[in-house]
């Protein structure tokens, strides 16, 4: 559920009054909250959410295409002068996200109302991923916030491209299964009971095969509603248990010891990561906070628990390196190069080199993964067509032979 919004009216530390808006746990979260920006609360009152402000909070309202070019076009409006209220009122007018307009109209305001950029963005964590507003406030102290937006559009943009791989991978061989078992379904349920009653009718000895097939028939035929209970008990069994800490981190675990495609899920999490501590850690961003940042966005419980077990090594003095080694979760490689960016004091560039290495590696898998299943799967799906009609079939070529005879 999203947190309650608050209107308030404050002063800043140089006598200006401002009003804005503001999303927080609790009238006192939001007080807190607004001193820390260093204003001067004057009235605080929780609001109703508008229709337009409740859409902002909900799923992900933002395409990744949109936010790469909102990210390229205002680096290039901040590059070429202009002011970052002005920059926003004109992103507002170019974007196609009806969403993202909504937020930036309300990021605007605030700015004009003294208030810094990331902090602004940090009250639309929906449309602002916690990885961007920490990028930003990087930005914004180091002067480079074009730099940063720059850095951020190839970032979303590499990884956008990585997951759509991943997703079309599965794509395919989820679609082809989904028509196999319709097909076979329509088989089962229209066509072989129809020459069930004319074998039934002819008396003939039937083949293992074609007793098999019928008998799996009559089972549909009288037992579909208990085939559907159990398929929806089994999605919501799933559902309910990923829904806990332990489910999702043991299906996490799943998807990297998959057949075929747990390689695939794994290098795309390893370039994500790698990727994410990289851009946060290049951009200043203090590395306990980067490391913070990285598990909240990368999307796996066992690399989660890896990353917090790096940052309790760090706090102890120890390598970022070793509880990496020790999970035995990340390639010789991965670590290889850790180990060089410690020593030589580019851990940001090594990084950046293993995201480019596995991200460029999960799409040539990828792409020999479709050449090789797609064909497997047209002759999967053939074959057990070809099996059921030839059950079928084979008994009435005995028929037609008798009546020959």
């Amino acid at each position: 559920m999203a947190m309650p919004l608050f209107q308030y009216e404050a002063v800043t530390a140089a006598g200006k009054k401002v009003k804005g808006i503001h999303r927080a746990a609790s009238k006192t979260a939001a007080i807190q909250e607004l001193r820390e920006r260093g204003l001067t609360i004057r009235s605080v009152q929780e609001r109703r959410e508008r229709f337009l402000e409740r859409e902002i909070t909900l799923g992900r309202p933002v395409k990744p295409t949109h936010f790469v070019l909102f990210c390229r076009q205002f680096a290039t409006l901040i590059r070429s002068g202009i002011q970052v209220d002005q920059s926003l009122e004109i992103m507002q007018e170019q974007t196609p996200s009806k969403n993202l307009r909504a937020a930036l109209a309300d990021v605007t305001e605030k700015v004009r109302n003294g208030i810094q950029l990331s902090q602004a963005m940090a009250d639309h964590p929906k449309i602002f991923p916690e990885m961007f507003v920490n990028m930003i406030a990087s930005g914004e102290s180091g002067g480079s916030l074009d730099d940063v937006l720059t850095r951020m559009a190839d970032h979303y943009e590499k990884e956008h491209r990585t997951i759509q791989k991943v997703k079309s991978a599965m794509t395919y061989p989820v679609i082809v299964l989904l028509l196999a078992v319709c097909v076979v379904v329509f088989l089962l349920l229209e066509i072989v009971p129809t020459f069930a009653g004319m074998f039934e009718e002819q008396k003939i000895e039937l083949p293992f095969a074609t007793r098999a097939i019928l008998g799996v028939s009559n089972f549909v035929v009288g037992f579909w509603w208990l085939m559907l209970l159990v398929a929806a008990c089994t999605v919501i069994g799933i559902r309910v248990f990923a829904g806990t800490e332990e489910g999702r981190r043991a299906l996490d675990r799943f998807k990297f010891r998959m057949p075929v495609f747990g390689d695939v899920f794994k290098k795309a999490a390893i370039a994500r990561m790698s990727r994410t501590l990289a851009s946060l850690y290049s951009s200043g961003v203090p590395v306990l906070t980067a490391i913070d940042v990285t598990s909240k966005v990368v999307g796996n419980r066992v690399l989660e628990d890896v990353l917090a077990q790096s940052k309790t090594s760090l706090t102890e003095g120890k390598q970022l390196s070793e509880p990496f080694t020790e999970s035995g979760l990340f390639p010789k490689l991965v670590l290889s190069m850790l180990r060089v960016g410690e020593e030589t004091g580019q851990i940001d560039h090594m990084l950046v080199k293993v995201a480019d290495f596995y991200e460029n590696d999960v799409e040539n898998t990828v792409d020999r993964l479709k050449a090789v299943i797609e064909p497997l799967l047209l002759l999967f799906v053939a074959g057990v067509v070809g099996l059921i009609v030839l059950s079928v079939m084979t008994p009435m070529f005995k028929i037609y032979e008798t009546y020959l005879q």
